[in-house]
C-alpha cells in the first residue's frame, strides 16, 4: 500500500483517481481548498482543506501524511478566464506548484505525477500530436501548464525529483458505478453541455464555428473517459517505482470526434434531440487536437477501456437524466 497526497483531489479527475487508488489498496489523502472541488467527492481517504499556495499548510500535510508520492491536479482550468485574468492563473497554477515543490523538497519527497494538458501544444495542425510536437501555448492557461513542466524539468535536473507529466486531452464521462459525476460551475466541457441541452436544462448547445477545415466543419477533439485518465495516473505512480527521472506522456485515444458527431451520438444514446445554435468561431480554437498515445501505451502499459464515445455518454448521462423533461 502506498500513501498518495492527491492535491486537488476533490475535483472531477482527482476524485475519480482517488477512488481507483483506494480500489488498488492505496491510501489517497486529498488536499483541496474546495474552490472548485466538492467535499462530497472525497470518500476514499481524509480531506485536508488547504490552499496550494499556503506553504505552512502544505508542509504540515506532508509531515502528517508522509506520502510516498504526490499527484498534482490543483489548477484553474478555464481557457477564456485565463485570457481575461492571467494573474489568477499564474499565481495559482505556477506559484502554487512552486510552493508545493519546495515543501516536497524540504520533506524529502521526490515523486510527483503532474496533471498537464494538451493546451501546452497550442495549435499544432491536423496531425496526431506526439510528445515531440513543439510546445507553443496560445493562452495563459496553456502557458501556466507549460511553465510548470519547465519547472519540473529543472527541479529534476537539480534535485532528487522524479516525475511523470501527463498531457491529456478532453476528459469526459463519469464513474460507471454512479458514485461520482462531472460537476463544474460554469460548465464549459462539450459533452456535459450537450447533455444539459438534451435534458432540457439548457435551451440549446452553442457550436462555435462550422467552417473549420474538417469533414463537417466543426472542431475535432480526442475524448478520453475520466476512469481511463485515473488509470493512467495510477500507472504513472507505478512507473515511478521502477523508473526515476522525467517522463512526459500524452494520454488520449488517438481517435477524434467532431462536435456534430458528439451531438449525434448523444441524440442516439439518450434518445433525445439536442437543439443547437451555430455561433462565430472563438479565437484560438484549433481545428483538430488528437493525441498520438503510443508512448503512454508502451511506457505505462496504458490502454483505454471506457473511452468509446457511447460509453462516455452512457456513464455521464445519469447525472443529467433525473431533471430531463
Amino acid at each position: 500500500m502506498k500513501r498518495v497526497l492527491v492535491v486537488g483531489g476533490a475535483g472531477f479527475i482527482g476524485s475519480h483517481t482517488c477512488k481507483l487508488l483506494a480500489s488498488r489498496g492505496h491510501e489517497p489523502i486529498v488536499l483541496d481548498n474546495l474552490s472548485a472541488g466538492h467535499e462530497q467527492a472525497v470518500r476514499w481517504g481524509p480531506l485536508v482543506r488547504a490552499d496550494i499556495r499556503d506553504s505552512a499548510s502544505i508542509e504540515k500535510a506532508l509531515a502528517d501524511s508522509r506520502p510516498d508520492a504526490v499527484i498534482h491536479f490543483a489548477a484553474h482550468a478555464y481557457v477564456g478566464e485565463s485570457v481575461t485574468n492571467p494573474a489568477k492563473y499564474y499565481d495559482n497554477n505556477v506559484t502554487g506548484t512552486l510552493v508545493l515543490l519546495e515543501a516536497m523538497r524540504r520533506a524529502g519527497i521526490g515523486r510527483m505525477v503532474f496533471s498537464s494538458s494538451c493546451a501546452t501544444y497550442g495549435n499544432p495542425g491536423g496531425d496526431l500530436i506526439t510528445e515531440a510536437t513543439r510546445l507553443e501555448p496560445i493562452n495563459p492557461y496553456g502557458w501556466s501548464k507549460r511553465m510548470v513542466e519547465q519547472v519540473l524539468s529543472d527541479y529534476s535536473a537539480a534535485y532528487d525529483l522524479s516525475f511523470v507529466t501527463l498531457r491529456y486531452f478532453n476528459a469526459a464521462g463519469a464513474d460507471p458505478d454512479g458514485e461520482l459525476s462531472e460537476r463544474h460551475d460554469p460548465e464549459t466541457h462539450l459533452i456535459p453541455r450537450t447533455l444539459l441541452a438534451a435534458a432540457g436544462q439548457a435551451t440549446h448547445l452553442d457550436i462555435f464555428g462550422d467552417d473549420y477545415p474538417t469533414p463537417d466543419g466543426t472542431c475535432i477533439r480526442d475524448f478520453i473517459h475520466v476512469m481511463d485518465l485515473a488509470e493512467a495516473h495510477v500507472a504513472a505512480i507505478d512507473l515511478l517505482d521502477r523508473s526515476t527521472g522525467a517522463h512526459r506522456l500524452n494520454v488520449g485515444t488517438g481517435v477524434g470526434s467532431s462536435i456534430l458527431e458528439i451531438v449525434r451520438h448523444v441524440e442516439r444514446v439518450v434518445g433525445r434531440a439536442v437543439p443547437t445554435i451555430v455561433r462565430q468561431r472563438r479565437p484560438g480554437d484549433p481545428p483538430i487536437l488528437v493525441a498520438d498515445p503510443r508512448q503512454a501505451n508502451e511506457i505505462l502499459g496504458f490502454r483505454p477501456r471506457y473511452s468509446d464515445i457511447d460509453t462516455i455518454i452512457r456513464t455521464a448521462w445519469p447525472a443529467f437524466a433525473g431533471s430531463a423533461d
